[in-house]
Formats: structure tokens, sequence, C-alpha cells
């Protein structure tokens, strides 16, 4: 049973439903935060125009237009996305554009492989802690009775005494490695239960916050009441979301501004922001910075208006982690019957997971319809950066061919291979550095995945949540209703009821 959200209590009025003044904003990025940010502006009432660089909306989350050696066009993303039930506040993001949520269908199972053959499902656990916990060690092949003894409990009891202030205080200066190695887990249970979900933040363990992993563990695990398996999207991006977003945005009112860069802030005479683009000069009363890390760093680097030394600086300590790969195979034979939609893998080099896309995406669907075969997509997160494109495609087909087999002798009729570096870096004891939604400057709000937020989330929900923030942060100059944000439970099961000292 779940206990479902509980609403952030905010300090912020209750407010009036919309501004009762009229006031313009500028958002800059137009992945899942600055679309966030838009949607929450506009419906209040701001007249706002949304800048990205690209000519698609949804950041890293988007999707654009390929075409395959026949002429047949497609849609192409950078990578397969989960979309997790406890993501409340994407959700209620999407759901302005598709209020069923239909273009979301629900997995019943992501397995982990691992090379010696083991499988570790996740299928029908209960949802609530700890009886997920129990459920999944009595079915797991990687762990026993005599094992669990090994285990330092006092160190594995960490991930449910999880707290923001007490977890990242104790942990924040250790590495997620350490941790992992302070449990003493068998190393078959490590590699199924540990390594695939610590891969899958784009972090290398060694240089990843044991603070941040175990925020990462309360939010999808033991402090989830949604249980552990998601939802995956059932048409290309573009299609099912951004396409709409950008309709439905246009019908606020909001001034889509694609293909167009901002290349510095500052302040206008009058008391206004003023954003210069390579497009021209935009003003506004407000303004919401939902960009990547490079993003934000070249444009306060070129802003000196953005004066705050102390904030320049957190600003400037925020990093990316190593690259990731994206790999898309259309081959020329189809996989074995009953091979699941996606699964995680570990011990197989760089390979990460593989996702068949032709199992729950419908423009691949139709074309293994038309073509037989297959669309296979192949995962590889924390890539080491001397280790050659040659080494890693190689690397990646022979842990798709050990696992599916199958595959071995398919001829690739198409291929996308996509290294991109761009994702955040949670590296350890920068916690106390990153921003939050919160600068120095009245009218200024920034948002993203790397923002530091007083609610547990990451990834795709995290952007959403600031998002949400961010305009909440400036509609609270008007005493306008701020958009509701809702969280799992924010302390573990057996978190201290205590402040921190």
């Amino acid at each position: 049973m779940s206990q479902g959200p509980k609403e952030l209590r905010q300090p912020l009025a209750a407010g009036d439903a919309r501004l009762a003044v009229d006031r313009s904003a500028v958002v800059v990025g137009g992945g899942i935060a600055g679309v966030a940010a838009a949607t929450v502006l506009a419906e209040r009432g701001a007249k706002v125009t949304l800048v990205e660089k690209e000519s698609f909306l949804g950041g890293r989350a988007g999707a654009w237009t390929e075409t395959l050696a026949n002429g047949e066009s497609f849609e192409m993303e950078r990578g397969f996305h989960a979309f997790f039930r406890q993501y409340y506040n994407l959700r209620a993001l999407l759901r302005r554009v598709d209020p069923e949520l239909s273009c979301l269908v629900k997995l019943e199972d992501y397995p982990i492989h691992g090379p010696e053959g083991e499988e570790q499902s996740f299928r029908g656990l209960p949802s609530s802690t700890p009886a997920n916990l129990m459920a999944l060690i009595r079915r797991s092949p990687a762990i026993g009775l005599r094992d669990l003894f090994k285990v330092s409990g006092p160190r594995a009891l960490e991930m449910l005494r999880y707290e923001q202030q007490r977890t990242y205080a104790r942990w924040d200066d250790t590495d997620a490695g350490a941790y992992l190695d302070s449990l003493a887990f068998p190393p078959r249970a490590r590699r199924l239960f540990f390594d695939v979900f610590a891969h899958s933040f784009f972090n290398p363990e060694r240089e990843m916050s044991a603070g941040e992993l175990l925020m990462m563990f309360h939010f999808y695990f033991t402090g989830n009441p949604e249980g552990l398996v998601f939802d995956v999207a059932n048409a290309p991006f573009s299609r099912a979301i951004w396409d709409p977003f950008a309709e439905y945005l246009t019908g606020l009112g909001v001034e889509l501004r694609l293909e167009c860069e901002a290349e510095a802030v500052s302040r206008g005479e009058d008391d206004c922001w003023v954003v210069r683009t390579d497009a021209g000069v935009l003003r506004a009363d407000g303004l919401v910075l939902g960009l990547t890390v490079p993003g934000i760093q070249a444009l306060v680097a070129a802003s000196p208006d953005l004066n705050d030394w102390g904030w320049r600086s957190s600003i400037s300590s925020l990093a990316l982690t190593n690259p990731f790969v994206v790999w898309r195979l259309w081959l020329d034979r189809p996989t074995a019957d009953g091979r699941a939609p996606f699964i995680g893998t570990t011990g197989f080099g760089p390979l990460d997971n593989i996702s068949l896309f032709h199992l729950f995406e419908d423009e691949s669907r139709d074309w293994q319809e038309r073509h037989g075969g297959s669309v296979v997509e192949l995962h590889a997160y924390a890539v080491d950066p001397l280790v050659s494109e040659q080494t890693l495609r190689s690397q990646l087909l022979d842990g798709l061919h050990h696992l599916y087999p199958e595959t071995r002798d398919a001829n690739v009729l198409e291929e996308r291979y996509l290294l991109r570096q761009d994702c955040p870096a949670f590296a350890p004891g920068s916690f106390a550095e990153r921003p939050r939604v919160e600068t120095p400057f009245e009218g200024v709000a920034i948002a993203g995945d790397f923002v530091k937020l007083p609610i547990p989330s990451a990834l795709m929900e995290r952007a959403a949540a600031s998002g949400f923030l961010a305009a909440n942060q400036l509609l609270a100059m008007d005493n306008v209703r701020s958009e509701p944000v809702y969280s799992i439970p924010e302390r573990g099961l057996i978190a201290p009821r205590v402040p921190w000292k």
C-alpha cells in the first residue's frame, strides 16, 4: 500500500491565484527544469520568453529527427529514461499535456544480470521498507543467511537513517566506493545490489559522495513508498512529451525562442534584467537559469552584474562527471522471445544496461513490423575518458552477445553512437558548495539536476522540482500562490528524531 506523496511546506504565503500586475520573465534553458519553471510562471499570468539553444525542447530528455539510410525518418534520443512513480513533480508537470499519463507504460520488472549467470529480479516486491528489503534478500541468488552475518550492520543501517543534514555532514567527505566497501557484502551481491545502482547516476563510485549515494538509496528504495519498478515512454519523447508542451506553452502565451543562445545577463537601468542572446536582447522582471553545468558557468562568467563572490564561487565549483555512451543498433534479426524490455548489467566491462526499444516504443515497434529484426540500445555510464571508441564498441558488443547470443550473427543495418559529457558530478565534499534555487539577486533563480534541494530527489525529478521551486521564488515577490512541490518522506525509517549536532 503506497504511503502517497506529501506536500513540501514552503515558507511562501498562499497568495493570489494569478499575478495582479504585469510581470515578464525569461527562462534560459528548455530542458525539464526550464519547461517546469516556464509552465508555472505562464499559468500564473507572467509573460514568459523561453530561450533554448537547441532546436527542440527537453534538454537531455529531448529528441530530434534523423534519417535512416533507406530514407525513413526517426526520432533519436540521448538514451532510455526511467519514469519512477515517486517522481511526483515530474508527473505533475507531464499531466499538463497528458492528464492520464497515457504516454507511459508500466514495466513489470527490470532484472539485473551478472557474468556468472546471476539474475536479480525486482518483480512484485512489496513497496515499503523493511518488507521490500526482506523480500529482496530472500529471493536473491547472491546472498544467503550466512553472508548477512558478515555484513556490517551499522554501515548498512545508514541506508535507513537518511536525514539530509546529518547524512551529508557524516558522509559527504567519503567516496561512495569506500562506503560500499565498508558494508562487506559478498562480491556477487555487491555487484547485483549496488554497483548497477551507483553507476546509474553517471558518477564513478570512487569519485562520488557517499552522502549523495545514501540519499539516492533513500529516494529510490528505502524511503520510496511507490515501489522500485518504473514506467517508460511508449513513444519518442518529442511526440509523447515535448511537441505537446510546445503547443501548451504557446497557448499560454509563452514565446519559444529555439536555436537561440543566451550569452550574458546584466542589470538594466530601470532595475529589470537584460539577457543578451545571439539573436538580440530580452528584458524581463525575473530570470530563471535552467541550464546545464557548462551552460550556467559560461553565462555567469560572461555576466559581471551577477557579482556576489560567494555565489559565483559556488557556480564555479560545479563539475562534470565522466562521459556516457548511448549506442542504438538496428539489427536484421529479432531478439529471442521472453526478453525483458530493459535489463541492468554488471560485470560486463563498461556495459550498464540493454534496452529493447521494439518492445515498448511504438516507432521502433513499427520499424520491426516493417523490416523484421530488432532495435537495441546499449548504455555505458561513467566511461573512462581514456578508453578509445573502438575499445568501447567492442566491449559493449561482447556484453550484448554474451547475454543475448541470438544477436551474435545479426547484421547491423543502422546505428547511432553518441558519447556525451554534460552530466553533473557529485564529488566527495561538494555538497556544502552546491548552489540552491535561491540566488543573492532579486528576481533571479536557478534550476537543474545539479541544484541542492531541501527534499530528496534526483535526475529528471530533481530537474522538475527545482523548476517549480524557481518559479515559486519569483512568484513569491508578488505574493502569488506557489506551485505545490511533493516529496517522499524526507527522513529514513530509523533516522534520529533530534537535530544533528
